[in-house]
């Protein structure tokens, strides 16, 4: 289902960036005002090289090369679209950045951006021309997207986060509904271990499905840094939080501590889980299998939010999709414009529905789609990138919450403290160190 017409793009940049268009719910796209400031024609001849991460949803990747067949199609420019896992993007793109060379567009993750600011383009223009036609952009877009008052990338969205449940598994372990606090939590975990169907979280250096410790350690209220940069990681509430990831962690399934991103999918749909967070790939996978037992687990499949931390609020992290244009691009209009193309909604609604929300949008507007709602299961992923906290918070995002998040502070803590390799106040002081090298006062 498209409640958004699909009809052909408009011809020009200019008649693009001018249109005006109606969205689901009545909501008025008006970019006419930000158009005006927004006028990136192709240079002649150009060519593009985009690196981005390779799809876990198939969806994404078919539509996505489709629109970008699209694209060539409608300006003449070719666009070549390689894809890696991404635990190999973020160093090729920390190279580029150094040597001058690479990709003309590399749509990363978390806050590459802030790495090297210096080195990418300045999509302002692109940015407020997006945030004025399509609702404006949520909070954390901008957080990841901004150094200062400058936009250095474009958000494609967030891998949203939730919890995925085998219903029938959560209902034996004597559960009719998905906790909502931690104590109920951790009575689910140990009720469906002792049912042999466990839950599993990655606490290995998975860029994506690792982001659940930090919602671990929000949830008791401790914190990396506190409003003025300052690390406070070693605190009475991190402490709590690492008792509870340890008392958490015997009931999860053996091999945890080794996981990156594709282990629990795995895992989950052999069967082997009953409980674990993820992307909705998951489910995704199961709906569009042949295999009639995949067909039962989705049906099986329930997804939740985290449960609330102590303060009763969820504070969740989900892994954010930057796309940077490098200063050494000898194309960065046709580069901004290959963006704007994919960010309109005669593509990006498309794409976010062949992939059923894998990537939850940045811009207000898109809540309205209607592939959210159609299908329930898909819901709960709606408002993640509206909802989620910055991998910077409480402080400010910049190189050194960049370097903490790719040198995976926070869940070798809750690793080390889960498994019993290091004390819970060992493995807090350890991270209170390596941040501060970063986080130089």
């Amino acid at each position: 289902m498209n409640d958004f017409k699909r009809r052909d793009f408009l011809k020009t940049s200019a008649g693009v960036a001018a249109a005006t268009a109606v969205g689901a719910g009545g909501a008025l796209f008006a970019g006419e005002a930000a158009a005006q400031h927004y006028n990136a024609k192709p240079e002649k001849g150009a060519k593009l090289r985009v690196l981005r991460w390779k799809r876990f949803v198939q969806g994404d990747e078919d539509v996505w090369l489709a629109n970008t067949k699209k694209f060539t199609q409608m300006t003449g420019v070719e666009v070549r679209v390689d894809s890696e896992g991404w635990e190999d993007v973020r160093p090729k793109a920390a190279v580029a950045a150094n040597v001058g060379s690479g990709p003309d567009i590399i749509i990363s993750t978390m806050e590459d951006a802030h790495l090297y600011p210096e080195k990418l383009v300045d999509v302002s223009d692109l940015a407020n021309y997006l945030g004025g036609k399509y609702g404006g952009w949520y909070q954390s877009a901008k957080d990841y997207g901004m150094d200062g008052k400058r936009w250095v990338a474009i958000m494609m969205g967030a891998a949203g986060n939730a919890m995925v449940v085998r219903k029938s598994m959560m209902n034996a372990a004597g559960f009719e509904q998905f906790p909502t606090d931690m104590p109920g939590f951790m009575k689910l975990c140990q009720a469906l271990k002792a049912k042999n169907t466990p839950a599993g979280f990655a606490l290995g250096n998975a860029t994506g499905d690792s982001s659940w410790t930090s919602w671990l350690v929000w949830a008791f209220g401790g914190k990396l840094v506190d409003e003025h940069n300052k690390v406070v990681i070693n605190s009475p509430q991190t402490l709590q939080a690492l008792e509870y990831a340890k008392e958490l962690y015997p009931n999860f399934i053996p091999g945890t501590l080794s996981w990156l991103d594709p282990n629990n999918n795995k895992a989950f749909l052999d069967g082997q889980l009953g409980l674990t967070a993820n992307g909705i790939s998951v489910y995704f996978a199961a709906k569009n299998s042949q295999d009639p037992k995949m067909k039962e687990i989705a049906d099986d499949i329930i997804h939740a939010k985290f449960p609330n931390g102590v303060d009763g609020k969820a504070a969740v992290q989900n892994l954010v999709f930057p796309m940077m244009i490098f200063k050494y691009s000898k194309y960065p209009n046709a580069a901004k414009e290959y963006l704007r193309f994919m960010m309109e909604k005669e593509q990006y609604v498309p794409w976010q529905e062949a992939s059923i929300g894998y990537v939850c949008h940045p811009l207000a507007a898109y809540e309205s789609s209607a592939f959210w709602t159609a299908d329930p299961k898909v819901t709960p992923y709606r408002d993640c990138m509206k909802d989620m906290r910055n991998n910077g918070y409480a402080g400010t995002m910049g190189y050194a919450s960049a370097q903490c998040s790719a040198d995976f502070i926070i869940p070798n803590m809750v690793a080390e403290a889960a498994s019993g390799a290091k004390s819970p106040k060992e493995a807090m002081e350890r991270a209170q160190q390596r941040a501060e090298r970063y986080y130089k006062i």
